[in-house]
């Protein structure tokens, strides 16, 4: 069993992360799915990031995060989809007693997020669609660099035909990738389970 702190996308906590959460509960894991929007949702990506900008961005998305983790235990998984990774970084990277990293949709390098270093004790594991509209391998490929320089593990999953974004989203029909999406769990339950 593994606790894990799963942070939600740029459009909000949607029933697809909830439904992420859902299997790794079924799995025996213990999963805290915190709303860093205040219930706010969006299917429209120029929607949610303008709502996002005024909501005071990556610092007030940073401190939501901290503070949604202040009172549960250190030995966590965190978890992102997409803008989520963000919190899921630098809480990895700063917080004490992290277990892993599993990003999913991207990554970024410690410097976005305010953090300098990357502890050697905990594994990240990264998956993103092939011809993702946001992917930027160079922020991808510095974010491997520092944590395979730090000497932790390292895992980068693309998969191959996808098109879009949050395709593991299942409750966003038009970007959702059924078959990547259950490649992607699979691979994300494995490395939970030896997180745990």
């Amino acid at each position: 069993m593994t606790e894990i702190v799963l942070f939600h996308s740029v459009l909000g906590l949607r029933p697809g992360v909830l439904e992420t959460a859902t299997q790794w509960r079924q799995a025996g894991h213990v999963v805290h799915v915190p709303d860093l929007y205040g219930g706010a949702v969006f299917d429209d990506y120029d929607d949610a990031f303008a709502w996002f900008d005024g909501y005071g961005g990556q610092p007030e998305l940073l401190r939501r995060a901290g503070e949604a983790v202040a009172g549960l235990p250190s030995r966590v998984v965190y978890a992102g989809y997409s803008n989520g990774v963000l919190p899921a970084i630098q809480l990895a990277a700063s917080r004490p007693g992290a277990l892993g990293a599993l990003l999913f949709h991207g990554s970024v390098p410690l410097r976005a997020v305010g953090a300098e270093l990357w502890p050697s004790s905990v594994p990240a594991q990264v998956h993103e669609g092939e011809h993702d509209p946001f992917r930027e391998n160079d922020l991808n490929d510095e974010f491997a660099e520092t944590v395979s320089a730090a000497g932790a593990a390292y895992q980068y999953f693309s998969y191959p035909g996808v098109t879009t974004h949050l395709f593991a989203d299942s409750s966003l029909p038009r970007e959702h990738h059924r078959e990547a999406a259950g490649t992607m769990n699979g691979r994300a339950q494995r490395f939970l389970a030896a997180c745990g």
